[in-house]
């Protein structure tokens, strides 16, 4: 009950009931609806408001693409860890394989430079690997892999395809070995292949020849290329033995000392063609004449 002259509170007025409110609101909501289906009225309503809300949107979705951005980072580096490590060892694989071809293309090269050589040797041949070098260190032998079983003998003389390596020295039953041309026990009969000029080429034990025996005013040039001339019966004449780098003229000295570089890949391992022996040509025989019976005998038997 209400004073005289004076009205309620307003918390006491509570306005209309709920349920009209409610009524109120959609019946404002369907009729808007239907008038923005109908008429477009509220597109620049709803292009202002998103325009404005844009910011907040775009605020509130920062985080969330930040920590997807940075979850895809995180699996993007670890897959390409993952790839990379694949990649390096498919890499060294392939650098195995090209190391390999390549090994493989410098032999086959090799093997047809000494089948090339072997067809134009009037001997036969057979192809055989340097697998070690000897064990002393004072001389210059290597070992190969062909034997008595395959026909080696000491004496033979063994080539690559540049020229002379050495010759054979023993020979065991899967095994031979081989004295090099730069050995200080080995010489070998050679000339220049420019003028025919022969002498002896010798080793001097640390990779380098020394052509002896020639005078010091020989004709002998740096740059000049020793072949075999075949004297010895051992070696066929023509095979390229060394190639001059250095003449010393002294006139206190009767010969020079001339120094060579084997032509031949003397101090590298590989393979080389073990050539047969030369069968020495047999020396014509000559008759004796008889002796003459003298006058004195025949005088005396009559």
């Amino acid at each position: 009950m209400s004073a005289i002259g004076h009205a309620p509170p307003p918390f006491f007025n509570r306005g209309p009931a709920p349920l009209v409110r409610l009524f109120f609101f959609v019946s404002i909501s369907i009729i808007l609806l239907i008038a923005d289906l109908r008429f477009h009225t509220l597109e620049w309503t709803r292009l202002t408001m998103a325009t404005i809300v844009w910011p907040i949107q775009r605020a509130a979705w920062l985080p969330i693409q930040a920590a997807g951005n940075i979850g895809r980072y995180f699996i993007r580096q670890s897959a390409l860890q993952t790839e990379n490590e694949y990649l390096q060892q498919q890499r060294m694989k392939a650098a195995k394989l090209l190391l390999r071809q390549r090994h493989l293309e410098d032999e086959n090269q090799r093997l047809r430079a000494l089948l090339d050589m072997r067809m134009r040797q009037p001997v036969n041949g057979q192809i055989a690997e340097i697998i070690y070098a000897a064990r002393d260190p004072f001389s210059r032998h290597v070992i190969i892999d062909k034997g008595l079983q395959q026909g080696i003998q000491a004496g033979q003389v063994v080539v690559d395809e540049r020229g002379v390596i050495g010759q054979v020295v023993r020979s065991f039953p899967r095994t031979a070995e081989v004295s090099l041309l730069t050995d200080k026990q080995q010489a070998i009969p050679v000339q220049v292949q420019r003028n025919g000029l022969r002498s002896i080429l010798s080793g001097t034990g640390n990779g380098r020849l020394e052509l002896r025996f020639l005078a010091s005013d020989a004709d002998v040039q740096v740059g000049d290329i020793l072949v075999t001339s075949g004297l010895d019966g051992i070696y066929l004449a023509g095979l390229p033995v060394a190639k001059v780098i250095r003449i010393n003229h002294d006139n206190a000295y009767v010969f020079a000392r001339i120094f060579c570089d084997p032509i031949a890949g003397i101090e590298h391992h590989g393979l080389v063609l073990v050539l047969e022996s030369r069968t020495p040509l047999a020396l014509p025989q000559t008759e004796v004449p008889a002796p003459e019976k003298s006058k004195l005998g025949r005088k005396e038997k009559e």
